[in-house]
Protein backbone atom coordinates (compact mmCIF):
# COMPACT_ATOMS: atom_id res chain seq x y z
CA UNK A 1 0.00 0.00 0.00
CA UNK A 2 1.69 3.16 -1.28
CA UNK A 3 0.86 6.60 0.68
CA UNK A 4 1.88 9.43 -0.99
CA UNK A 5 5.54 8.91 -1.28
CA UNK A 6 5.79 6.72 1.56
CA UNK A 7 5.14 2.97 1.16
CA UNK A 8 3.42 1.65 4.18
CA UNK A 9 3.96 -2.26 3.69
CA UNK A 10 7.88 -3.01 4.22
CA UNK A 11 7.93 -4.11 7.78
CA UNK A 12 4.52 -5.96 7.22
CA UNK A 13 6.18 -7.91 4.68
CA UNK A 14 9.08 -8.79 6.46
CA UNK A 15 6.77 -9.99 9.79
CA UNK A 16 4.46 -11.96 7.51
CA UNK A 17 7.25 -13.89 5.72
CA UNK A 18 9.32 -14.50 9.38
CA UNK A 19 5.44 -15.69 10.78
CA UNK A 20 5.31 -17.51 7.70
CA UNK A 21 8.66 -19.40 8.29
CA UNK A 22 7.41 -20.36 11.57
CA UNK A 23 4.08 -21.67 10.98
CA UNK A 24 5.31 -23.74 8.56
CA UNK A 25 7.73 -25.46 10.89
CA UNK A 26 4.79 -25.76 13.41
CA UNK A 27 2.79 -27.32 10.97
CA UNK A 28 5.18 -30.19 10.12
CA UNK A 29 4.66 -30.70 14.04
CA UNK A 30 1.05 -30.30 13.77
CA UNK A 31 0.11 -32.41 11.43
CA UNK A 32 2.33 -35.31 12.23
CA UNK A 33 0.47 -34.88 15.89
CA UNK A 34 -2.45 -35.01 14.25
CA UNK A 35 -1.97 -38.00 12.06
CA UNK A 36 -0.72 -39.62 14.93
CA UNK A 37 -4.11 -39.24 16.86
CA UNK A 38 -6.55 -40.02 13.55
CA UNK A 39 -4.43 -43.35 13.27
CA UNK A 40 -4.32 -44.20 16.98
CA UNK A 41 -8.39 -43.68 17.05
CA UNK A 42 -8.97 -45.25 13.61
CA UNK A 43 -7.07 -48.44 15.08
CA UNK A 44 -9.28 -48.23 18.15
CA UNK A 45 -12.48 -48.27 16.39
CA UNK A 46 -11.45 -51.15 14.03
CA UNK A 47 -11.22 -53.01 16.72
CA UNK A 48 -14.30 -52.24 18.39
CA UNK A 49 -15.90 -53.10 14.81
CA UNK A 50 -14.20 -56.58 14.14
CA UNK A 51 -15.59 -57.26 18.17
CA UNK A 52 -11.96 -57.03 20.00
CA UNK A 53 -12.78 -55.02 22.82
CA UNK A 54 -10.32 -56.59 25.26
CA UNK A 55 -7.84 -55.43 22.58
CA UNK A 56 -9.07 -51.89 22.25
CA UNK A 57 -9.37 -51.58 25.65
CA UNK A 58 -5.72 -52.14 26.05
CA UNK A 59 -5.13 -49.56 23.42
CA UNK A 60 -7.08 -46.95 24.86
CA UNK A 61 -4.34 -45.45 27.49
CA UNK A 62 -2.21 -45.00 24.03
CA UNK A 63 -5.45 -43.32 22.38
CA UNK A 64 -5.87 -41.15 25.15
CA UNK A 65 -2.41 -39.60 25.12
CA UNK A 66 -2.64 -39.26 21.49
CA UNK A 67 -5.84 -37.04 21.81
CA UNK A 68 -4.75 -35.17 25.01
CA UNK A 69 -1.19 -34.16 23.36
CA UNK A 70 -3.46 -32.78 20.16
CA UNK A 71 -5.21 -30.90 22.73
CA UNK A 72 -2.39 -29.74 24.62
CA UNK A 73 -0.65 -28.23 21.46
CA UNK A 74 -3.91 -26.66 20.26
CA UNK A 75 -4.34 -29.16 17.50
CA UNK A 76 -7.58 -29.92 18.77
CA UNK A 77 -9.84 -27.60 20.85
CA UNK A 78 -10.07 -29.31 24.22
CA UNK A 79 -13.74 -29.87 24.06
CA UNK A 80 -13.47 -32.04 20.80
CA UNK A 81 -10.66 -33.80 22.51
CA UNK A 82 -13.14 -34.64 25.34
CA UNK A 83 -16.00 -35.39 22.82
CA UNK A 84 -13.52 -37.92 20.98
CA UNK A 85 -12.56 -39.71 24.03
CA UNK A 86 -16.23 -40.49 25.05
CA UNK A 87 -17.38 -41.38 22.16
CA UNK A 88 -14.52 -44.20 21.81
CA UNK A 89 -15.67 -45.43 25.31
CA UNK A 90 -19.46 -45.13 24.52
CA UNK A 91 -18.90 -47.32 20.86
CA UNK A 92 -16.55 -49.98 23.75
CA UNK A 93 -19.46 -50.00 25.92
CA UNK A 94 -22.22 -51.37 23.75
Amino acid sequence: VVIGTINQSNGIIKGAKKALRGSKRKRVFNVRRQNKMQDAVKEVRKLIVAGKKDEARAMLPAVYQAIDKAAKRGVIKPNAASRKKSRIVAALKK
